[in-house]
């Protein structure tokens, strides 16, 4: 599995939704990818925002090494899951949709813990601390409910193998 998450800047949400997703996996033998990308490409080559570094360290997941990309309609080709971080990321990313399939592989982050709910992850880089840890701990529940999905699929294959 190809997970790709999406914000704005890719310098706040979309790498703590990596770097948590990514420890989250590792911590349960899951084998997945997992990066980040923004619909915006004015931090491109940039390391994360200094108060996500420091949020995302004190919950155990370092996020300091991760550069800030922009999404691309190659991403598609890439990535078997695009969750976006708001409803701006979700309207920019499905305007590059080629087709159908595109489109089918992109939903809210937060959907992956309250399904069909498409409510936005606020962007904290106006604020202070307080946001960031607000998020982050919007962003940890959705990763749970993405891990707890991927076991339920690795435990499927696993017995479907023996049978």
């Amino acid at each position: 599995m190809k997970i790709l998450m999406v914000c704005l800047g890719n310098i706040c949400r979309s790498p703590m939704a990596e770097g948590i997703l990514r420890k989250k996996a590792e911590a349960r033998g899951i084998n997945i990818t997992v990066d980040s990308a923004g619909t915006d490409g004015w931090h491109a080559g940039q390391h994360p925002d200094k108060r996500a570094v420091l949020i995302a360290k004190q919950y155990g997941v370092d996020i300091s090494k991760l550069v800030a990309r922009k999404f691309s309609v190659n991403d598609f080709d890439l990535y078997d899951r695009i969750y976006v971080m708001d409803a701006s990321n979700y309207s920019d990313v499905l305007e590059m949709a080629r087709n159908e399939q595109d489109r089918l592989k992109v939903d809210y982050l937060l959907n992956a813990s309250s399904a069909g709910s498409n409510e936005n992850i606020p962007d904290p880089y106006y604020g202070g601390e307080d946001g960031f840890i607000q998020v982050f701990r919007m962003i940890e529940k959705a990763c749970d409910s993405i891990i707890e999905k991927l076991m339920t699929l690795n435990k499927s294959e696993k017995e479907s193998l023996k049978a």
